[in-house]
């Protein structure tokens, strides 16, 4: 039942992306097209692969792995080996689009260019990501966002250079490039200001992680104002004076709260794809009108700034 409610809002989440696409003022009307047919193209895997529910098949084709209970070293050694053998029998074969790429219990998710392919195993939809009893307001928050944020990574600075195919294959216009290169530049700049430690943080090395992260959220609450347009809205929580709309904000910083010493904050900012948690919150939402208007954030004011980045 959750995997059939993920998909839902998988495509709840497209529907809102490609919606979004419309208003963009920086793509050609070319450009636009294609991205709303690559948007289509993608497919998800969500869950589990089945054929781990099957006896049967897993024996098959886990039948050349030998696995003793008195020897875990060897145990490790013989299962990198046998994955080892099964990845040098995938060279020179077609691209499997159904193979998973993260075991089920993994809290992540990823989008792979050359399949165009999203996947979302079953450890991230639990809480505080997802969770099938609480409200939608939650849920788009978290989850919705997440998903947004891995489909984002199609048009991102990466993620753009593939087509629908998963081909690198160069299918923008070339001013579209030009003025997608000017949106990029302010996400670069306003994540290059942010400061922890004393250290700024990179920019250019957090680009598709930050694009992805404002594509995912601003498409998140358009596809759950489109969830509450088609159903009723919920009741409102007890005990708390807060709008669902607000809720959704919410949700989404909370699944980033977190605490580091200053010795894995200065690795993050040197290493990581990603900006540290807190800023990946500030970050977005700052640069989100909704947000401010939700929070009554005066224009001007940190959270509410006059210039904003967008991309997506």
């Amino acid at each position: 039942n959750s995997k059939a409610k993920a998909e839902e809002m998988i495509n709840s989440v497209r529907t809102a992306f490609k919606e979004n696409l419309k208003y963009l003022s920086w793509m050609d009307p070319e450009t636009r097209l294609l991205a709303q047919e690559k948007a289509d193209a993608i497919t998800d895997m969500i869950g589990f692969p089945d054929f781990i529910l099957d006896d049967e098949k897993l024996d098959e084709r886990y039948k050349e792995l030998s696995v003793n209970e008195n020897t875990y070293f060897e145990n490790n050694i013989h299962a990198n080996q046998f994955n080892l053998r099964r990845n040098l029998q995938n060279l020179g074969t077609p691209v499997n689009k159904t193979r998973w790429n993260m075991t089920p219990p993994t809290v992540n998710a990823y989008y792979t260019p050359t399949r165009n392919q999203i996947v979302f195993p079953a450890g991230i939809l639990q809480a505080p990501f997802y969770d099938i009893s609480h409200q939608q307001a939650l849920n788009y928050g978290a989850m919705g966002v997440v998903m947004g944020h891995e489909l984002t990574h199609a048009f991102d600075d990466q993620g753009r250079e593939y087509d629908k195919f998963g081909n690198l294959h160069q299918w923008w216009n070339n001013k579209t490039i030009e003025r997608f290169k000017n949106q990029t530049d302010c996400v670069v700049k306003q994540y290059g200001d942010y400061e922890i430690n004393n250290k700024h943080l990179n920019g250019k090395q957090t680009l598709g992680e930050n694009i992805a992260d404002n594509g995912g959220l601003k498409a998140a609450f358009r596809a759950y104002l489109d969830w509450v347009k088609k159903n009723k809205e919920e009741l409102q929580l007890p005990a708390l004076n807060l709008t669902h709309r607000q809720l959704f904000f919410l949700s989404f910083a909370q699944v980033w709260c977190s605490a580091s010493t200053e010795e894995a904050t200065n690795l993050q900012i040197e290493k990581d794809a990603h900006a540290p948690p807190k800023f990946r919150v500030i970050g977005s939402l700052s640069n989100s009108p909704e947000f401010a208007r939700e929070f009554h954030c005066p224009l001007g004011s940190k959270m509410n700034p006059e210039k904003k980045c967008e991309v997506w």
